[in-house]
């Protein structure tokens, strides 16, 4: 599975950080998910492999502008450049009649069709064939939510050792096998594909969260996941002179969660602009917090970094 990161700025966006937006896919697929699409959002994409004649599908976590304000004109990009395929858009419930009046007020006519969800749709509604997806319910001043993605189907691999055994002869008919098809052999014997297939491996999980101040509403969801992308605003000093208003968390109590929640790994997004690579709050402040709580593999986050997560679980940045 693979992770590009499209915007990593909380509120406004810096020199360097555009506002929020992440694209996520298997490794190789041409086609992606977005999570959450800032205005910006179409430029990061442009600097990517990405294109949004693929886009499968989108994700927004709340009706705050840094995490919805670019889908209107990447709607309206899809449409410019003759995109056909129905696209599915999953959301809070004002985010149809946001889009529906832009589209009426600028004239803006789609030539696909779009399928609006709910985060609840997605409890009844299977939308993915290779990715299982759920919401869990956050606290922030908007109702929001974080998407959890689990692989859907996972490959088996042959018990190539009990095929020979039985004397099964390797030739084409071991990748009807491996398709899960029953074959039968010159002999006559009837193969029944599962009884030479090995278990599954285990289906790879990422959550990524909207703006969220209770980091252990995602313990359910958390659980068993392998990558966590959360907000981390501030640091828990700055978050203490703030205040509960914004209804942010702290690098501090994210990376304690996790660390508490076992997440192998954690990557933290979102940054208040007030943090930069050089100045008097640099970004170090953060991630010496989140190290000082959590000891798994921690990565912040940068516009146009690529993550992807083995099949093991390990995640790894493999550029920008």
């Amino acid at each position: 599975m693979e992770i590009i990161v499209l915007g990593t700025s909380a509120g406004t966006p810096t020199r360097q950080r555009n506002m929020s937006g992440l694209a996520l896919r298997l490794r190789g697929a041409r086609q992606w998910v977005l999570i959450d699409c800032a205005e910006g959002t179409q430029h990061r994409i442009l600097r990517t492999p990405l294109s949004i004649m693929s886009l499968r599908a989108v994700f927004i976590t709340h009706m705050h502008g840094d995490h919805c304000y670019g889908l209107p004109g990447l709607l309206a990009s899809a449409a410019m450049s003759g995109r056909s395929d129905a696209l599915t858009i999953v959301g809070p419930p004002p985010l149809r009649g946001m889009i529906e009046c832009i589209m009426v007020a600028s004239q803006l006519s789609l030539p696909f069709p779009v399928v609006w969800l709910t985060p609840a749709d997605l409890a009844v509604a299977p939308l993915l064939p290779e990715l299982a997806v759920d919401a869990t319910a956050l606290s922030h001043g908007v109702p929001c939510w974080a998407y959890g993605f689990t692989e859907a189907a996972m490959e088996r691999r042959l018990d190539t050792d009990r095929l020979r055994a039985d004397a099964v002869p390797a030739s084409p008919l071991w990748g009807e096998i491996q398709q899960g098809r029953d074959v039968t052999l010159d002999d006559g014997r009837v193969i029944a594909a599962g009884d030479y297939l090995l278990p599954p491996r285990r289906a790879r999980r990422i959550v990524v969260a909207g703006d969220n101040d209770r980091p252990e509403l995602l313990a359910a969801a958390a659980h068993g996941a392998d990558v966590l992308v959360h907000e981390a605003t501030y640091t828990e000093e700055v978050l203490q002179k703030i205040g509960p208003g914004p209804q942010h968390s702290s690098a501090l109590r994210v990376a304690r969660f996790a660390e508490e929640a076992g997440v192998r790994n954690l990557v933290l997004t979102h940054f208040s602009p007030r943090y930069q690579d050089h100045g008097a709050l640099p970004m170090s402040l953060l991630e010496d917090e989140a190290r000082a709580q959590y000891k798994g593999n921690l990565m912040l986050a940068r516009d146009l970094d690529h993550y992807v997560l083995s099949r093991s679980g390990a995640l790894e940045h493999v550029g920008q």
